[in-house]
């Protein structure tokens, strides 16, 4: 998996240096929130998003390579298992990111050459709208995954009340998951409808609203676990 999340982080890279090499020397480089082109700037720039792109997926390599080492020190099966299963679900959440910035850039590439050989004045895709659709579809994919982590500090819904035991981190999460998914299913039928800035809040509304559900349905579980154990 590992592999796969590399192979598509570096295929943005590969993708810019060959349409690179047919874009004119300077291109459109930013776009206030009418779309309206406010910034050009050398081609060269066109590196910046798949630098970062490298950068992320790197980290989200060294996080799944440490809990990889965690399952392999790990003194009980439960443990190593819990390790296992977080690494698997850290390379879901690294490939989906690199999988949806490389489509993020490459509707960029396909507009700047579009814009810079028109001379056009705005925007010929609505980049915000494609990203918030691809934010949508990573939600679901992150929240389809989510019921597989176990108890950790690093992936999930953690809280303090998630992470009393393992029924409380099973329960939260699950709800967490199915809260995400939800959130992203929005995002992507609403954002069809409305403009890429509307989207963009309407995004961060759902998210918002995912987290507080997730979270108070934790301090329920939370509480319920307490009443037993008291």
């Amino acid at each position: 998996m590992k592999k796969i999340m590399w192979f598509a982080a570096i295929i943005p890279s590969v993708i810019t240096c060959i349409v690179l090499q047919f874009m004119p020397d300077t291109i459109p480089m930013h776009y206030d929130l009418a779309g309206n082109i406010d910034r050009w700037g050398s081609k060269a720039e066109g590196f910046v998003f798949p630098a970062i792109i490298l950068l992320v997926t790197f980290f989200w390599h060294l996080m799944i390579r440490a809990f990889e080492k965690k399952a392999i020190k790990a003194e009980t099966e439960k443990e190593q298992m819990e390790a296992g299963s977080n690494a698997k679900l850290l390379c879901i959440v690294g490939l989906s990111q690199a999988i949806m910035f490389g489509i993020m850039h490459c509707f960029s590439l396909y507009s700047s050459y579009m814009e810079a050989n028109s001379g056009s004045t705005r925007a010929v895709v609505d980049i915000a709208k494609v990203s918030c659709i691809l934010c949508g579809a990573m939600l679901i994919v992150i929240g389809n995954y989510l019921t597989k982590s176990r108890i950790n500090s690093t992936v999930g819904l953690r809280t303090a009340w998630s992470m009393y035991n393992d029924t409380t981190w099973r329960k939260s999460n699950r709800i967490c998951a199915i809260s995400l998914m939800a959130a992203g299913l929005l995002t992507i039928v609403t954002t069809v409808f409305a403009s890429g800035a509307v989207s963009t809040v309407l995004l961060l509304v759902y998210i918002l609203l995912a987290t507080i559900v997730s979270c108070v349905y934790s301090k329920k579980v939370y509480d319920q676990e307490m009443k037993k154990n008291s």
